[in-house]
């Protein structure tokens, strides 16, 4: 019997270390194995599958293409190659583009001042400013169409508004706002002419005045015609003579063209422009009560308004207007409201 146990204990003394580490080792490596595969697993919870999973950017710079085919035959027409991210960046600049083209336009225009709040109080001073121009403007016309009826009258022989009588009853009623009536550098520069209604002092109506027989009486203080200087507007052979029965008001002085019109006295040009019978004409009004006109022209030197010196070139000879037929000038002159034969005043050559 004890050789039996002997035995059995040599034989388990051989064989068991080795089973036990089989089976030690067996499940070490299945313990192994079941790390490693949680870890795999886990670091392939990490990886991307294939086309899923993607950021925005990388999707955003996805290719397409826009083809655009005929509907008939199916052909090609034209294509674009495009990705969003390319649109996206078209889109963002042209509204950035037109913000800062609104930017501008409000800056530097006075679109600003439709934006409420902005530039009250400048565009209050631009308002009081522009009211008080209005103001001047309007007395400026009224003084002109004060001026512009005055002559009216004087030209067409109406002078009951400027016998001595009316003048000082006028001159007594309102004597500043007669003098007021028209513009000052005008009312200076005239003197003593009709369209400024004062009444003439008692030398001047005392002083001996020859009138011409025919001639209607002037206002007091006006010299008589023959007493005034005139000098020769231009220098020229006469081609058409004073004719008042065929309607011809003046004389016509042939010269050539773009010579120059000088005025025939001191005065002030009441107006200057364009009519289709006369061309360019300019009129000037000098001091007792004498008006001269000049026609034809082709090109004015002075406005209306403009104060001028005897001799001062106003005009250059043309040949405007229907009624002229060569460059020449026709030339008037008005004396209290009636046409004169101007070669019996102007000494021309």
């Amino acid at each position: 019997m004890g050789l039996i146990f002997c035995a059995l204990g040599a034989y388990f003394a051989r064989t068991l270390p080795g089973q036990l580490g089989f089976v030690i080792k067996t499940a070490s490596q299945k313990q192994m194995q079941k790390y490693l595969s949680a870890a795999r697993n886990f670091l392939l919870s990490f990886r991307q599958k294939e086309g899923e999973g993607r950021n925005w950017l990388e999707k955003l710079r996805d290719q397409y293409r826009l083809v655009i085919v005929n509907d008939e035959t199916f052909e090609e027409v034209s294509s674009l190659k495009l990705s969003p991210l390319s649109v996206y960046i078209f889109l963002s600049s042209l509204v950035v583009g037109t913000a800062l083209l609104v930017i501008v336009l409000i800056v530097s225009t006075p679109l600003k001042r439709y934006i409420p709040g902005y530039g009250d109080f400048k565009r209050d001073s631009e308002i009081a400013a522009l009211t008080r121009k209005a103001a001047e403007l309007e007395k400026e016309i009224n003084a002109q169409r004060f001026y512009n009826e005055n002559l009216r009258k004087i030209l067409s022989g109406d002078l009951s508004d400027f016998s001595e009588e009316a003048v000082k009853g006028k001159a007594k009623a309102d004597t500043s706002q007669t003098k007021g009536a028209l513009p000052t550098d005008i009312a200076g520069r005239l003197g003593e002419s009709a369209l400024i209604s004062e009444p003439a002092t008692e030398a001047q109506q005392g002083a001996p005045v020859n009138q011409p027989k025919g001639l209607p009486v002037g206002l007091p203080g006006d010299l008589p015609i023959e007493r005034i200087l005139f000098i020769p507007p231009v220098s020229g052979e006469i081609s058409a003579h004073f004719n008042p029965p065929k309607g011809h008001y003046g004389v016509d002085i042939a010269a050539p063209r773009n010579t120059a019109v000088k005025a025939a006295a001191d005065g002030v040009v009441i107006s200057a422009g364009y009519t289709v019978e006369t061309g360019y004409s300019i009129t000037i009004q000098h001091p007792h009560n004498v008006v001269t006109l000049y026609k034809h022209n082709s090109v004015l030197l002075k406005k209306a308004g403009t104060p001028v010196k005897a001799g001062e070139a106003i005009a250059l000879i043309g040949n405007s207007g229907v009624e002229s037929s060569g460059p020449h000038l026709h030339f008037e002159l008005w004396y209290r409201g009636q046409p004169l034969n101007p070669v019996d005043y102007v000494g021309f050559r």
